[in-house]
């Protein structure tokens, strides 16, 4: 068994991984605990080959190998470089680019572009209904460039649609963040209460305490919950009795840092997919790099495809 305390950074890992049987015999310790059992009907009964594992299961008989079944399912390019990927996305705190993850790797642009994305579904995280509970604190953020940095046909278009000022044309993320706990974010297709509630609803258990701004989309929470306001346009950031937002907005720092400076524009079509990479590095972050690479493999389940990634 591999100890990921062994590695004490991204070079100890590359020189430990240069084999594909070592990358393998690693990847199946995390993702089976060491217990191969097959993707396709879950039997832990499972016979090793040349090439792999084949099913014990006389119903099944499929022959399998560690990665059937994940993100790197069919994938061409080694182990190794999958997992130098992995570890350099989920350490850096404002992401990596696709075009230096190419340099990094030697691979093209393209490659870097879809090895990003599939790394990003294994940070996605499974969300409980009324997994926050406690105090938690709710804003939103907005994401997208600015308006006097656009062509001029597009800030035309922007500002027949939307008006001269405001920032209706931007991209919406929500976030819900329990204290010393879990952030939660994901994108909204309004800032209004009929969008956003039904989410505060969903995922915060009812009788918690509840903090936001002024923003009227957080109207009439207080009968479910103990709802607090911070006037922010009062220039107010704590409320009188010491609660405050603040947590909430230093991770909206770190998404917007990475926007500006990494990855200079985020989709509409793949935003929730940024969310799942910052949210899941914040919550991370009471571990080390290699702890966090180490808990990124054991997440591998799940494919997907580069016409899916694509389609419109």
């Amino acid at each position: 068994m591999i100890e990921v305390k062994k590695f004490k950074n991204v070079l100890a890992v590359l020189d430990y991984f240069k084999d594909e049987k070592d990358c393998k015999v690693y990847l199946e310790q995390q993702r089976w605990g060491g217990k191969p059992c097959c993707p396709k009907c879950g039997f832990t009964k499972v016979y090793r080959t040349n090439r792999g594992f084949k099913c014990a299961s006389v119903a099944c008989h499929k022959k399998f190998s560690v990665t059937v079944g994940t993100v790197m399912e069919q994938t061409k390019i080694k182990l190794r470089y999958w997992f130098a990927a992995i570890y350099l996305i989920t350490a850096h705190k404002k992401g990596i680019s696709s075009c230096q993850l190419a340099r990094d790797l030697g691979v093209t642009q393209r490659t870097a572009w879809f090895l990003n994305h599939r790394i990003r579904k294994m940070m996605a995280e499974e969300i409980a209904e009324h997994s926050l509970t406690d105090t938690v604190q709710i804003d939103e953020t907005y994401v997208g460039g600015k308006r006097h940095n656009m062509h001029g046909k597009r800030r035309k278009m922007l500002r027949e649609t939307y008006g001269t000022t405001g920032s209706a044309e931007k991209l919406i993320v929500f976030g819900m963040l329990q204290q010393d706990g879990k952030l939660i974010t994901m994108t909204s297709p309004t800032n209004d209460g009929a969008a956003l509630q039904p989410l505060i609803k969903k995922y915060i258990k009812p009788g918690s305490t509840i903090i936001t701004d002024q923003h009227g989309a957080y109207a009439g929470l207080g009968s479910d919950y103990n709802h607090i306001q911070v006037y922010h346009s009062r220039k107010n950031y704590v409320a009188e009795d010491g609660h405050h937002n603040n947590s909430i907005e230093s991770a909206w720092s770190l998404l917007k840092r990475g926007y500006v400076g990494i990855y200079h524009y985020m989709s509409a079509k793949h935003l929730n997919r940024y969310c799942n990479e910052f949210s899941y590095r914040f919550n991370t972050r009471g571990i080390t790099d290699l702890e966090r690479f180490a808990d990124a493999l054991t997440r591998t389940t799940g494919r997907l495809m580069y016409k899916h990634l694509i389609a419109a």
